[in-house]
């Protein structure tokens, strides 16, 4: 029997949460995925507020509205998750999926005076040109007007690194959304490890760059694929995630 859309979604971002808690990605019981089961874009599942990465279930995720304020102000839902993963679903109906985090590198990156993830391996080149940068970093997000700002941010690219904050980064599906986010985490370990040598980094050209970038973009089966083999590892792990 075929699950409905709205079961899928519920496996595989449960599934998305438990990975990243056993990658290591994750920042105590802070940050949020979210993803859209409507139409619209604006009916959407996200986790519920301040529970552990992996020990999050398929039943555990909040179904809301994003024209219901009202989502505000209940004890389940932070305050954070809805300022930001509300609005987005609320004004950029392309968004199906979207994943915030802090990962350790990233997020080390994001404190440079120019965060910029230079071009120096396969990994680093997927970002060329690709990743929208704020610098406005005015404490917890936790306002529609600073979801709002975000939302700006992410209208025309479907990442951004948030100064002295973290990463978001968005996506149509789960698979690919995790993937890039966690080749964004590889990026940034591998940019750091270089520059902490001390030595002159050896940057790709611009041409080298742009065509691996866009190799990447030729390859979403590999980015699903990766989430599939790390979610059938999960499963494996412990099945409650499907409950």
């Amino acid at each position: 029997m075929s699950l409905s859309t709205e079961e899928q979604t519920r496996i595989d971002l449960a599934a998305a949460f438990r990975v990243v808690a056993h990658l290591g990605m994750h920042e105590a019981v802070a940050n949020h995925f979210s993803a859209a089961i409507s139409d619209d874009g604006k009916d959407f599942l996200i986790n519920p507020k301040w529970m552990h990465f992996s020990r999050i279930r398929a039943s555990d995720l909040l179904l809301l509205n994003a024209d219901d304020t009202s989502s505000a102000e209940r004890p389940d839902v932070d305050a954070t998750a809805w300022s930001i993963h509300g609005q987005l679903h609320q004004k950029l109906p392309h968004v199906r999926v979207a994943m915030h985090l802090h990962p350790v590198y990233t997020t080390a990156v994001s404190t440079m005076k120019n965060p910029k993830i230079l071009p120096i391996d396969q990994n680093t080149a997927r970002y060329f040109n690709r990743v929208s940068i704020d610098t406005m970093f005015g404490g917890m997000a936790d306002t529609v007007e600073e979801g709002a700002r975000l939302c700006n941010l992410l209208e025309s690219n479907s990442r951004l690194l948030m100064g002295n904050h973290g990463v978001m980064v968005t996506g149509t599906d789960i698979g690919i959304a995790f993937d890039d986010i966690w080749t964004l985490e590889r990026a940034c370990q591998i940019l750091t490890v270089a520059l902490s040598t001390g030595q002159p980094l050896n940057v790709l050209s611009d041409e080298v760059a742009e065509k691996t970038a866009r190799d990447w973009e030729k390859i979403t089966d590999f980015s699903r694929q990766h989430f599939e083999e790390m979610k059938a590892l999960i499963i494996q792990q412990d099945p409650s995630v499907l409950d």
